[in-house]
């Protein structure tokens, strides 16, 4: 079965709405391809080893987290721009990446996704956009969660805390990707803890003045769930085939 390429665009658009957010780059269309679509890749971004695994998948549309255009960047389409861009547009395949609107999506999105991976339920919002996401959580301490996350995600977290961090964890917060900024709105959200996939300087800082611990347990293992999530559902109800295709990085 095949469907059109507006089709495929609508349900994105319809199931993500990226109307609601301000952004720093365009969601939706950003690289069209070939009319009909009847096979979707996702991933997490539109590297060139991903669009590589699509072409050998036949995929007509990949659909990822990172896109090609980011607002500030160079225009100009030269070098590693040039060679992503050559290989989708000689192999006909449609690009759609969505950036916030993935992130915020209440049930397949990656903060609904990473949640339901380490088994916990959203309870309130915070932070800009109302990305973060609020936990109840009952951890004997904050190594403790640490341990749990590293265990799931399947790779070594950064643990940064206070010298007192032997008392039990009762909430926890996150956000994935780059989210370091969030870590004050973590705080005054109640948070004894708060992940997210990068940690800058000032956040060790804050961690330790705070008594409030910081997570950073990598960009891309955090937001790995809510591409294929999301690609899937539409997939699905449209009726055509979907793949997720992994590409390791360790950050």
């Amino acid at each position: 079965m095949s469907i059109s390429r507006v089709d495929l665009l609508q349900a994105f658009d319809g199931l993500l709405q990226p109307e609601r957010f301000k952004d720093y780059g365009p969601n939706g269309l950003q690289v069209e391809g070939k009319e009909q679509l009847a096979r979707v890749v996702s991933g997490v971004t539109a590297s060139k080893a991903l669009i590589e695994a699509a072409i050998a998948a036949r995929a007509d549309a990949i659909f990822v987290h990172h896109g090609l255009f980011w607002r500030g960047q160079d225009g100009r389409v030269t070098g590693w721009m040039k060679q992503r861009l050559q290989l989708l547009l000689a192999h006909d395949i449609n690009l759609f990446a969505y950036h916030l609107p993935l992130d915020a999506h209440p049930q397949w999105g990656n903060n609904a996704q990473l949640g339901q991976m380490l088994g916990w339920t959203s309870v309130a919002q915070f932070g800009e956009q109302l990305l973060g996401c609020v936990a109840n959580a009952d951890y004997p301490h904050v190594q403790a969660v640490a341990d749990h996350v590293a265990a799931v995600l399947g790779r070594p977290t950064t643990l940064v805390t206070s010298a007192d961090s032997t008392r039990p964890v009762s909430k926890v917060a996150w956000c994935t990707g780059g989210a370091q900024s969030y870590f004050e709105a973590a705080i005054a959200a109640g948070a004894e803890v708060f992940i997210t996939g990068e940690i800058s300087e000032p956040q060790a800082h804050l961690a330790r003045e705070t008594g409030v611990a910081f997570i950073a347990a990598g960009h891309h293992a955090t937001e790995r769930y809510g591409a294929p999530a999301v690609a899937g559902e539409v997939a699905r109800l449209l009726g055509i085939e979907h793949e997720f295709i992994e590409i390791d990085n360790p950050a």
